[in-house]
């Protein structure tokens, strides 16, 4: 597969303020890696040694509990980066990364990543929003499972997949441009598909919300952040 690095790296949101000069040096460090279907990308624990921009296909990043269960964080678009956190303060990966379907990434190696914001500080304040994007899903999965019962949880995260996945077509509504499973939700929320499903299904019945096979297209915003609204 044939990439342009030059466009990867400026058509991300995150990194196209950059000057000229510096997406130029990172162009000339990066390296492409391809992964199939079910690959690991990096393991919770391994070394943070780069950044990951999603070229093609989709990870999965997710959490496992001693006995197998699967907590899904977030799924990664081509475009969205991965692996900031561990790049910044030095850390081992806190996720797993498993890539979903043919998967192509552009990888920044740490060590001349390092080099570059060392020889360049002020180069930070292009990469701290990385990290509040992180922040703000963090906080706001760990609010959800303290205080909101499902349909509130099940709520405030299609509205967080609204802000970063949502597209206007020619149909009603907004859709959720990602290919969606009941299974992933639920595994997003930590509880059974049949409970997604049924919480779903009420907020199809209602309007709110119009299902697909994968798909999510939201109807009526603002009646889902009442939803949210009436248990916050």
């Amino acid at each position: 597969m044939v990439v342009d690095k030059r466009e990867i790296l400026a058509a991300n949101p995150l990194l196209s303020g950059l000057p000229e000069g510096v997406v130029e040096e990172l162009m000339a460090v990066s390296v492409l890696r391809q992964f199939a279907d079910g690959d690991c990308v990096y393991a919770k624990g391994d070394d943070g040694d780069g950044l990951l921009g999603v070229v093609q296909g989709r990870i999965r990043l997710s959490n496992s509990s001693r006995d197998g269960k699967e907590l899904l964080v977030m799924l990664i678009e081509p475009g969205d980066w991965i692996g900031e956190i561990s790049l910044l303060d030095g850390l081992p990966r806190s996720l797993d990364a498993f890539a979903m379907g043919d998967c192509a990434v552009l990888f920044l190696p740490r060590a001349r990543f390092d080099a570059l914001l060392k020889a360049k500080p002020e180069l930070y304040q292009y990469f701290i929003p990385m990290l509040c994007r992180k922040l703000r899903l963090a906080l706001s999965y760990v609010e959800g499972v303290a205080l909101f019962p499902l349909p509130a949880r099940l709520a405030q995260r299609i509205l967080e997949l609204l802000t970063f996945y949502g597209i206007a077509d020619d149909k009603p509504g907004i859709l959720i441009d990602m290919h969606l499973p009941q299974e992933d939700l639920a595994k997003m929320l930590g509880v059974s598909r049949q409970a997604i499903s049924r919480e779903l299904k009420r907020l199809e019945a209602g309007h709110i919300i119009e299902l697909a096979y994968g798909q999510l297209r939201i109807l009526d915003k603002a009646a889902l952040q009442q939803e949210l609204d009436r248990h916050a």
